[in-house]
């Protein structure tokens, strides 16, 4: 490395959800933000895609909402619980804050939409840019970071803060030395695919003998159907078994009405997997750096919640360095993004890890289930109290 390196009030490591959305609502309220993303620009990544009404909720006080409209994102106006052979219980999605739908995008979409959205809001963006270590002063505070682009040349820059959204494997956070403040003790193991052909309406989850599926509408006339269990039933099932064959026994076993409706569908991609790893908290912030998304915060996929997630907490993080930044006490304006992160994750963190046990029997999944929707409401309740402006009073 050599020259003088360019200087920015904030980058932030990772460009998926969580690290584009922090980069654009810091780069509208007149930071300057350095973005780098390892991946190229629109790629794909492994997700369930599913949004709930916060997520939704974030899109559109952000204005963006009507760009995976007019991609062609369907409108999910139900969800459709099927727990333990009971009856189906269909569920009506109410408008509440000008969200009367939800939606699933693809994460090519999705992750493009929010990386231009930063662009345009004067983020400088650069893909194909791996960080390889984190800068700091004689005290040990973060001041930025090491990175190496696409032919292998070696830069650096430097920010009064490095955001760390490089997911669950964060190079930030351990290379700031994050804290672990709490480690699950489930994990599932996930396959998926995406078939045509599907007549099912709206979200479809199913919960029953040690299995979970669900079906989840998306782009281009395609549906995301997964299937999870314990890591080793799924190994135990792979064995001698095609991807179909899993998909049908998982299918069976958690919701055994849809094997129909799927054996009519046109599978169009190969299988998927996820092999599963226990949910955490991570400390969240330190001299100079905080963490966002997965790479301080990650739950169990099963609750299909973790997009909507990083979208809460990219404001939540980035109206905590605006402060910092605008010259409140750093301490008490990240201790604050502490705060209110765990108090709208950790409720969802142990309920997804007590549905991940995949122990449970009818009655208890279902209280599981009540306790989930109880925890999504909160953080409904905390976004709608927001100014619609990151950088607002409030």
């Amino acid at each position: 490395m050599s020259g003088r390196s360019p200087s920015f009030d904030v980058i932030v490591v990772g460009g998926r959800v969580a690290g584009a959305s922090t980069a654009m609502l810091l780069a509208r309220a007149g930071e300057r933000v350095l973005l780098l993303e390892r991946a190229a620009h629109g790629t794909d990544t492994l997700s369930t895609h599913g949004l709930m009404r916060a997520g939704v909720l974030q899109l559109s006080r952000w204005g963006l909402l009507h760009r995976l409209v007019a991609a062609g994102t369907p409108a999910v106006r139900s969800t459709t619980f099927r727990v333990g052979g009971e009856p189906p219980l269909e569920i009506s999605i109410a408008a509440r804050a000008g969200v009367d739908a939800l939606y699933a995008p693809r994460r090519h979409l999705l992750d493009r939409v929010l990386v231009d959205a930063a662009t345009e809001a004067g983020a400088e963006v650069r893909h194909g840019t791996r960080v390889t270590r984190l800068l700091r002063d004689a005290r040990g505070r973060v001041t930025g970071v090491a990175m190496l682009d696409g032919a292998g040349v070696e830069t650096s820059a430097t920010a009064t803060y490095v955001v760390g959204a490089d997911g669950i494997r964060s190079f930030v956070a351990d290379a700031a030395d994050a804290r672990l403040l709490e480690q699950g003790r489930h994990a599932s193991a996930v396959r998926y695919a995406y078939v045509r052909g599907l007549d099912v309406p709206g979200y479809v989850w199913g919960f029953g003998n040690g299995a979970a599926a669900g079906l989840i509408p998306t782009n281009d006339g395609e549906h995301n159907v997964f299937v999870a269990t314990s890591p080793h039933r799924m190994r135990t099932l792979r064995l001698g078994r095609s991807g179909d064959e899993v998909l049908d026994r998982l299918v069976g076993l958690a919701a055994p009405d849809l094997r129909g409706p799927l054996s009519r569908a046109r599978r169009v991609s190969r299988h998927h997997g996820w092999a599963g790893l226990p949910g955490f908290r991570r400390q969240p912030w330190g001299p100079g750096w905080a963490l966002v998304g997965d790479a301080g915060y990650y739950k169990d996929p099963i609750g299909s919640h973790g997009i909507t997630d990083a979208l809460r907490d990219a404001e939540l993080v980035s109206r905590a360095l605006l402060d910092a930044l605008g010259g409140r006490d750093e301490v008490a304006a990240l201790t604050e993004y502490h705060r209110l992160r765990d108090r709208l994750s950790q409720e969802l963190l142990d309920v997804t890890d007590a549905i991940a046990s995949y122990t449970w029997g009818t009655a208890e999944v279902q209280l599981l289930l009540r306790r989930l929707s109880a925890g999504m409401a909160d953080e409904v309740e905390l976004l709608e109290s927001l100014p619609t402006e990151v950088g607002a009073p409030g």
